[in-house]
């Protein structure tokens, strides 16, 4: 790619905000340089990156530098030491910025650290979890905090069950070979969905300021054990019903006989005063039947002795698509008799909010990271609790060969078809989710939650 070349995806980027604004991008892409480096070629590169940097130095001669590492994982230690080795900024603050995977688990994760530490201090190190940098992650925090209604029944008095899901209706779409090493819960469980369960579950920090905030994150963390292979559902998914969308397997870089799993769902639970036997549901899968991510907390039932066929109150928290906040309540049915209906208290962001300017998580997070704000970076000590949580579960799926993902086909609603009212009933964590040989117990599962609900 040459320069010109560059400038011309930039603007294809932002064609759609420029409108009146061609001077602002005029400015903006003088500032803009395109270089290649080959990391294989020792460190001439990087000492030519140093020389394009140094060309845009004014004044003092101060300078910040961020290197954003899009990297693969592997090359993340060798292009960090070349990067602090040519391109450390003299006069100014560095920061690497990296991506998950941090590691494939505990022992590679704490590796990359230990490898990572000679050059870069923990507070030069900012590592992305998009998810963070999302609007309606964002709210969780003011939504617990800032309203006491919802601060008085946040705790296992008042909660029956968390549910934490996101799921995508698209496959790997090509990307099979680096799924294939990574599974579902690599990509999106031991990370994005413990973050969000950090969020939920955290007390209330000293602060809002990164070290309080990351420091209570890890703490609770630190509080939910292992996941249990009995409670842990895995699955695969197979082409379509009608032959339209392909199997996983039938991607060119996936070997016929992978285990890999693309959906899990497992339980966890927060061994505190505060969230003793809440189970927390995770769940996150591909090419199911819709795309959406929610944390929907479900209170306990209400006693019976004077309203009936009264349904549980839910908090349901949409972080995608269609951000929103939404309470169901009971509430009596219009008319003579003492009826009660389930209705919706909703706070959807297009409806309530006129023209709701959300920025792109990446705009967010980029942003912190230039402003040296660490609140949305992931900590080391964060990174650590949680592959302790989900280690071990991840060595005996993989460790153990008689453990096969249960197939379903590609757009199907897992939730009714797999497990029956899951959502819609907490018993669920009272029942073995998979039997001593995974997910093949899962028919016995089915018939003994049906015959208990």
């Amino acid at each position: 790619m040459s320069h010109d070349d560059f400038i011309k995806h930039i603007k294809s980027s932002v064609e759609g905000s420029l409108s009146e604004r061609e001077d602002l991008f005029t400015a903006f892409t003088e500032r803009c340089s395109y270089i290649t480096i080959n990391q294989d070629a020792g460190d001439d590169s990087f000492v030519e990156l140093r020389k394009r940097m140094e060309a845009f130095i004014e004044g003092d001669g101060a300078q910040n530098r961020h290197f954003y590492m899009a990297l693969p994982p592997g090359i993340y230690v060798k292009v960090s030491e070349q990067l602090r080795r040519n391109c450390y900024s003299e006069k100014g603050d560095s920061q690497i910025i990296i991506e998950k995977p941090f590691g494939h688990d505990l022992e590679s994760s704490v590796e990359l650290h230990k490898k990572l530490e000679p050059n870069w201090k923990e507070s030069e190190i900012f590592r992305i979890d998009h998810y963070l940098g999302k609007e309606m992650v964002k709210n969780i925090l003011t939504l617990r905090f800032g309203n006491p209604m919802f601060g008085a029944l946040w705790d296992c008095n008042h909660i029956d069950s968390v549910q934490i899901s996101m799921t995508e209706a698209i496959g790997t779409e090509g990307r099979g070979g680096y799924f294939d090493d990574v599974g579902i819960i690599r990509d999106v469980m031991q990370n994005h969905l413990m973050q969000l369960m950090a969020l939920t579950t955290m007390e209330r920090p000293g602060s809002f300021e990164a070290e309080d905030l990351r420091q209570e994150k890890a703490r609770v963390l630190r509080l939910v054990p292992p996941l249990d292979i009995q409670q842990t559902l895995v699955g695969q998914f197979t082409k379509s019903s009608d032959g339209k969308n392909p199997g996983y397997k039938d991607e060119d870089d996936v070997s016929d006989d992978s285990r890999c799993a693309t959906f899990c769902t497992t339980v966890a639970y927060v061994k505190n005063a505060r969230w003793e036997n809440v189970p927390f549901i995770l769940k996150s899968g591909k090419a199911l039947s819709e795309s959406k991510t929610e944390i929907r907390i479900q209170l306990k039932d209400t006693t019976d002795a004077m309203l009936r066929d009264t349904n549980h109150n839910q908090l349901i928290i949409r972080v995608q698509p269609d951000e929103a906040v939404r309470l169901k309540m009971n509430a009596k049915l219009p008319g003579l008799e003492l009826q009660t209906v389930t209705t919706e208290l909703d706070l959807t962001y297009a409806r309530t909010v006129e023209d709701p300017d959300i920025p792109e998580a990446y705009e967010s997070l980029l942003l912190d990271a230039f402003k040296g704000d660490y609140s949305e970076s992931v900590s080391e000590q964060e990174l650590e609790a949680s592959w302790k949580i989900f280690t071990p579960l991840l060595h005996e799926l993989e460790g153990n060969k008689e453990i096969k993902p249960k197939e379903y086909a590609y757009g199907m609603n897992i939730t009714s078809s797999l497990y029956p009212r899951l959502g819609e009933h907490s018993k669920l964590t009272a029942y073995v989710l998979a039997g001593s040989n995974g997910p093949d117990g899962l028919d016995d599962f089915v018939a003994s939650f049906q015959n208990q609900v």
